[in-house]
């Protein structure tokens, strides 16, 4: 399996766990405002969209973060900024 399509299917796991946790701990509650059938779809809706978002966009932020790093290593090779110009 392609491995950005797996990052993405865990992170839609991550989304549908998260929704149901928090849905069916309302429920028991006795505050819930959707039944469980509406729990349960809004997890599948929430776990697909969130899957789907991280397949579009999780590559674009791992590029970002990683030329954010190298800058930021680079800044630091050259040593502390105090302020003094030499």
């Amino acid at each position: 399996m392609d491995p950005r399509a797996k990052s993405a299917l865990l992170w839609g796991a991550v989304g549908f766990m998260t929704f149901a946790v928090l849905a069916r701990g309302s429920i028991a509650l006795g505050e819930g405002l959707l039944s469980l059938r509406g729990a349960a779809l809004g997890a599948l809706l929430v776990g697909a969209a969130t899957a789907a978002v991280a397949y579009r966009f999780e590559h674009r932020v791992a590029a970002w973060s990683a030329r954010r790093s190298s800058r930021a290593d680079s800044i630091a090779a050259d040593g502390p900024d105090d302020g003094t110009d030499e």
